[in-house]
């Protein structure tokens, strides 16, 4: 996670560097933002935090599956929780790509000015992060599935990919903050 810090401090200061050397181009472009679509797509994934962290919690608790009903939330497994997890997150970088349809369309494009390119390179990077994070959910699942005894190797394993998870959340409420908000 250190390692993925430095790579995100690298990007938050090519962004403030850019911005500070052509502030004109930010307040136009960052005008064609549509922030309230932004901030639901925030919304979800901090929630996906949430529910990653109910999973989490049932890791710990050795209960990988649902004892009750599927509506049940109380009787949820860590599966459970890391599949709504892994739902919210796609939820997220498919908005995230529809955003960018419609910024292109608009005229902001990697390749169309500086700020298009600090753009995307910082929430592109920050959206790799999310698919990996995805992966990862599938593999805890995976092996949770498969697993003929859920033990500590298996929560163990449940909880660094929180730790990840939630590390990416943190980053996208800065990039969010920072892209979205600061003028």
């Amino acid at each position: 996670l250190a390692s993925e810090l430095m790579f995100f401090a690298a990007l938050f200061a090519m962004y403030f560097t850019l911005r500070a050397a052509s502030p004109e181009m930010w307040a136009t472009e960052t005008e064609k933002l549509n922030v309230p679509f932004a901030l639901i797509n925030t919304i979800i994934l901090v929630s996906s935090s949430f529910s990653c962290q109910l999973g989490v919690f049932r890791a710990e608790d050795l209960k990988p599956r649902r004892t009750g009903g599927l509506f049940n939330l109380k009787e949820w497994g860590m599966v459970e929780w890391f599949v709504l997890t892994f739902i919210l997150g796609a939820i997220f970088v498919s908005v995230q790509a529809y955003e960018y349809t419609e910024l292109i369309a608009h005229g902001i494009a990697l390749n169309s000015n500086a700020y298009g390119s600090v753009f995307y390179m910082t929430t592109g990077f920050h959206g790799l992060h999310v698919a990996g994070g995805l992966i990862a959910f599938l593999l805890i699942i995976g092996r949770a599935l498969i697993a003929r005894k859920f033990g500590h190797y298996e929560a163990t394993g449940a909880i660094v990919v929180s730790y990840y998870w939630h590390f990416v959340d943190v980053v996208w409420i800065a990039l969010f903050a920072i892209i979205y908000f600061l003028k």
